[in-house]
C-alpha cells in the first residue's frame, strides 16, 4: 500500500471511529438525562447528527433513499439520503416526493370530520342516508353501517378490494357502486379489522357532500389551508417535481425498482393515493398538534374535532403495531404514559411513518422508496428522535428468550377472509412452535407465492394469545394474535386485519 492510500485508509478509519465515539457518548447522555427526567433543550437539534444517522441506517440496510422530517421544538428539520431510483442515481432531496401509501387515511378521516364540524354529516347515523346507493354482500350492515365505524375500522367491512375503475373523475361513484359484492371480515362493531375499502366510501360521502371530487375537497379543505404545496394526489402533479420510484426486496438483499411508478389505481386515492415531501407529511400532522389550527391561525379543525380523532375509539387485538387503541383516522399509542398518534403506509416498493407526541410538539415522518429492512430504519430513528426530544421509550415488541409455554391447538386450523387464506400448524424447524402460511384465494389464488410466518409466544391471557412472528432472523417481528369474540368465535389478528377461523 502507497503512503497515499494508506494515509486515506487511516483518514477514513479515524473519521469512522470518532463517529461511533461520539454517537456513543450522545447515547449516553441521552441516558443520564432520561435518567434524570430531562428532556433536550429548545434549540438543541444536531442537524448533522442527525443526517449522519439517516445516512449510516440506510447504508446499513439497503435502502435506496429516505427523506426524514421532524417538528421539534416549533421547527421543521428535514434531511435527505441516498437516491431516487437505483437506475438512474438521481439524489434524494428533501422536496422529493414519496407515494405515503395508507398515511392518507388521516387526511380523508380529516376531511370528513371538515364536514362534520361544519353540521353537514352526523357520524352516527348510517351511511346509506348519505349514500342511498351503497351497498354490500350483508344487508344489515348496508343498512347499519356509519362513518364513525368506517373511520375508526370497525365496520367490518373486507379491507383490500382493490377496483380499478378508471381515470376519470367519477372513479369513487364506480368504485362504491360495484362494491355491493364486498363481504365482511365480522360482524359491524364485533372487533376492529383494517379497512381501505371503508376509506374509499367516507372518500365518496365527501364527493357527495362537497359536491367535488375528493381530490379537490382535499386540496381546498386541508392541503390549501395548511400551505401543503407539494402534496398530491395525480401523477400529473407528481411529475413536478422529484419524485421517488419504488423498490423491491427483502430484508439483506440489494432491491430492484418496480415496473410502474404507481401500481394502485386513481380509486385508491382515499386510502392510499397520496404522494408528499416529508416535510408536508409533518406539517399535516402539525394541525392536531396545535388544536385544528393552520400556522397562521386559520381554523382547519375544531378543538373539538382534533379531540375526537386523538381519543380511543375501539382497543385493538393486536397492541403493537401501531398502538393499544384507534381512533377517528390514528392509531393511538400510549409510551411511558404519554399518548401520541400516528400511521404507517406502503404502497408498492413504498414505505412511510409518522408518529406524533402532540404535549411533547413532537412529530416524525420518514418516507422510504423500498428495501425490506425500512420497518428496522424507522425503528431505530423514532427510538432515538422520541427519546430524545420527548423523553420517552418507545417499546420493543419482540418474544423473551425464555417464551411462555403455550397450549397451541386451540389455534392450528384455517383462517380466511375474501382474498386470503392463512393456515396456522404446527412448527416444522427450530424456531418458533407455530407457523402460518399466507396465500391468495379466491381471485387471488395464485397470484403470489405463499409467505410463511414463525410464530414464538409472547404472552397468554384469557382473552388472547401473543405470538412474535418473522419468516427469517432478518425479518423484524410483527405481532400476531389469537382471540374469540362474545360469540365464541375465533379470530387471528395480523397485519391490523381480523380473520376468523374457518376450520
Amino acid at each position: 500500500m502507497s503512503k497515499h492510500a494508506y494515509g486515506e485508509f487511516s483518514k477514513r478509519v479515524d473519521e469512522e471511529v470518532a463517529k461511533l465515539v461520539d454517537r456513543a457518548n450522545r447515547e449516553a447522555a441521552q441516558a443520564v438525562d432520561r435518567a434524570l427526567g430531562r428532556t433536550a433543550e429548545p434549540g438543541a437539534f444536531d442537524h448533522d447528527h442527525w443526517q449522519a444517522r439517516l445516512d449510516e441506517l440506510i447504508t446499513e440496510h439497503r435502502i435506496p433513499g429516505a427523506v426524514l422530517a421532524v417538528l421539534a421544538d416549533g421547527e421543521i428539520h428535514e434531511m435527505a439520503s441516498g437516491i431516487l431510483h437505483t437506475r438512474t442515481g438521481v439524489e434524494t432531496t428533501t422536496d422529493s416526493v414519496f407515494q405515503i401509501g395508507s398515511v392518507s387515511k388521516g387526511y380523508t378521516a380529516a376531511l370528513v370530520m371538515c364536514l362534520a364540524d361544519a353540521g353537514k354529516l352526523d357520524l352516527d347515523a348510517p351511511v346509506v342516508d348519505v349514500l342511498p346507493g351503497f351497498a354490500v354482500a350483508d344487508a344489515e350492515a348496508t343498512r347499519t353501517v356509519t362513518p364513525r365505524q368506517l373511520l375508526n375500522h370497525t365496520s367490518g367491512i373486507e379491507g383490500d378490494y382493490v377496483n380499478d375503475t378508471g381515470r376519470g373523475d367519477d372513479c369513487l361513484a364506480r368504485y362504491v357502486e360495484a362494491a355491493g359484492n364486498v363481504g365482511l371480515t365480522n360482524p359491524p362493531g364485533a372487533t376492529m379489522s383494517y379497512s381501505g375499502t371503508a376509506y374509499n366510501v367516507l372518500g365518496r360521502i365527501v364527493e357527495v357532500i362537497t359536491g367535488r371530487t375528493w381530490d379537490e375537497a382535499l386540496k381546498e379543505l386541508i392541503c390549501e389551508p395548511l400551505g401543503l404545496e407539494q402534496t398530491m394526489t395525480l401523477p400529473e402533479e407528481v411529475l413536478r417535481f422529484r419524485a421517488a420510484m419504488g423498490h423491491m426486496g427483502d430484508p439483506g438483499e440489494d432491491p430492484v425498482p418496480t415496473p410502474l411508478w404507481n401500481m394502485l389505481p386513481r380509486s385508491a386515492g382515499p386510502y392510499g393515493g397520496i404522494s408528499a415531501t416529508a416535510a408536508d407529511v409533518v406539517r399535516f400532522a402539525r394541525l392536531f398538534i396545535d388544536g385544528g389550527k393552520a400556522p397562521d391561525g386559520t381554523r382547519v379543525l375544531s378543538a373539538a374535532a382534533v379531540e375526537a380523532m386523538l381519543a380511543p375509539e375501539v382497543e385493538m387485538p393486536d397492541q403493537w403495531f401501531l398502538g393499544a387503541h384507534w381512533g377517528l383516522g390514528w392509531g393511538l399509542f400510549d409510551w411511558d404514559g404519554v399518548h401520541g398518534f400516528g400511521h404507517d403506509g406502503s404502497t408498492f416498493g413504498q414505505l412511510a411513518y409518522l408518529r406524533a407526541i402532540p404535549e411533547k410538539g413532537l412529530a416524525i415522518a420518514l418516507l422510504t422508496n423500498g428495501g425490506g429492512a425500512a420497518p428496522k430504519v424507522y425503528d431505530a430513528l423514532c427510538r432515538e428522535l422520541t427519546a430524545e426530544f420527548a423523553g420517552v421509550t418507545m417499546p420493543r415488541f419482540e418474544p423473551a428468550e425464555n417464551h411462555p409455554a403455550v397450549d397451541t391447538e386451540p389455534f392450528i386450523g384455517a383462517y380466511k377472509r375474501e382474498g386470503f387464506l392463512m393456515t396456522i400448524t404446527g412448527a416444522t424447524t427450530g424456531e418458533g412452535v407455530l407457523q402460518l402460511r399466507y396465500e391468495g384465494a379466491d381471485g387471488l389464488a395464485g397470484t403470489f407465492e405463499p409467505l410463511v410466518w414463525h410464530l414464538t409466544p409472547v404472552s397468554d391471557t384469557p382473552s388472547k394469545t401473543v405470538f412474535a412472528g418473522r419468516r427469517n432472523d432478518k425479518d423484524a417481528w410483527i405481532p400476531v394474535v389469537f382471540y374469540a369474540l362474545p360469540d365464541g368465535s375465533r379470530y387471528v389478528h395480523f397485519g391490523v386485519r381480523a380473520t376468523a377461523k374457518s376450520g
